[in-house]
């Protein structure tokens, strides 16, 4: 009984220290990266390995601390919650670099930047499988079945529209779409993030080198497994080409250019281009909002870069200790990240809403019926 509170205390600090890495690992995924993620590597999908799995398609991670790309395989997840699907994620230009947009599970399919995936992911919702009554239905035209285990199949020839292996949206060369209506509504559903096997899977390839692009030129050596985390396993699939020519990501020298720490080292941001569309009205009406939103946001990195030299002041009257200053710079350094991917994201989705609204989706006479 008297070790009880001893007991108590090391799990509320174990609790404190995952809360504390979970919260280092969020700041870091919203990071605008200079250069554009690889093209989508070209491979088959492996068999599915038994009924109420759903495919989640690969994609390109981003690691931090090496600056390169790598491959995330593509693999079968059973579902957390019946009626759940899965929303991948997808990369989007933020108006100073590449911001990743974290995929999610939830009742509907929502936004994942126009990406074709493929195996049912072909830019806009999910064409490989329904829930019925409880019971996911598989497309067996996209999906790999074996119906002599899974019953529970049905087969809708769908037809893609535009077929390349771009892995981003927006920006130079990127796939330029917005969200429908229908997608806008998915995303303030309720969400479960990434589960537990999806983020070993991404863990295991962030530790194999063969999955960076520096290495392996857009072509990993694992794109897809049958299961997460099975990278050594029967049913891994190899990549059959990459997507496309890429120039890898220069790897951080000792004299480079270190991370902005303070909303001062940011780089300038331009006055933003005039849009034309055509439309005058509507041209004037989003160059009002750009001004608006771009001097707001400068109001914003003002108050951070003020705030952060009254703190510089008070450690310098208390002549703090080293490992104090660097406890504040780096508190620091994750304000002005935090900020400047609140920025990157406000940037985007301005974007997207100047954008003209695409024609209504025709019904697919083929889908079968609830």
């Amino acid at each position: 009984m008297r070790s009880r509170p001893f007991i108590i205390s090391l799990v509320l600090a174990i609790l404190l220290l995952a809360m504390a890495a979970t919260t280092t690992a969020q700041v870091r995924v919203g990071v605008a990266i200079a250069i554009a993620p690889p093209p989508l590597p070209v491979y088959e999908q492996p068999i599915c390995p038994g009924d109420g799995y759903i495919w989640t398609p690969g994609y390109w991670a981003y690691d931090y601390d090496d600056g390169d790309y790598y491959w995330v395989p593509g693999t079968w997840v059973p579902a957390p919650e019946v009626g759940f699907l899965w929303t991948p994620g997808y990369w989007g230009w933020g108006g100073d670099g590449f911001i990743f947009y974290p995929g999610y599970w939830g009742p509907e399919v929502g936004f994942y930047g126009g990406i074709n995936y493929g195996f049912g992911y072909f830019g806009h919702g999910y064409e490989g499988g329904r829930w019925d009554n409880g019971r996911f239905y598989y497309n067996a035209t996209v999906n790999r079945v074996n119906v002599e285990v899974i019953h529970n199949v049905y087969n809708t020839r769908v037809t893609e529209t535009t077929v390349n292996r771009v892995s981003y949206n927006g920006g130079n060369g990127g796939v330029n779409v917005r969200p429908r209506q229908e997608e806008a509504a998915a995303a303030q559903q309720r969400h479960i993030a990434p589960v537990g096997v999806q983020v070993q899977q991404e863990q295991a390839a962030r530790a194999d080198k063969q999955q960076r692009a520096s290495v392996n030129h857009g072509a990993p050596a694992v794109a897809a497994t049958t299961k997460p985390g099975a990278f050594k396993e029967s049913g891994v699939v190899r990549t059959r080409e990459a997507g496309g020519a890429y120039k890898p990501t220069p790897r951080p020298e000792n004299n480079a250019s270190k991370p902005a720490i303070h909303p001062n080292d940011l780089p300038r941001t331009d006055r933003p281009a005039s849009p034309n569309t055509g439309i005058s009205k509507q041209d004037l009406k989003y160059q009002q909002q750009q001004e608006k939103l771009q001097a707001k946001q400068q109001k914003d990195l003002q108050n951070l870069q003020q705030k952060q030299e009254q703190e510089h002041q008070q450690m310098a009257k208390q002549q703090a200790d080293e490992a104090k200053k660097q406890q504040m710079e780096e508190r620091h350094q994750q304000q002005t990240q935090q900020l400047q991917q609140k920025h990157a994201q406000q940037t985007q989705q301005l974007h997207q809403r100047q954008q003209p609204s695409p024609p209504p989706p025709h019904q697919n006479e083929n889908k079968p019926p609830h």
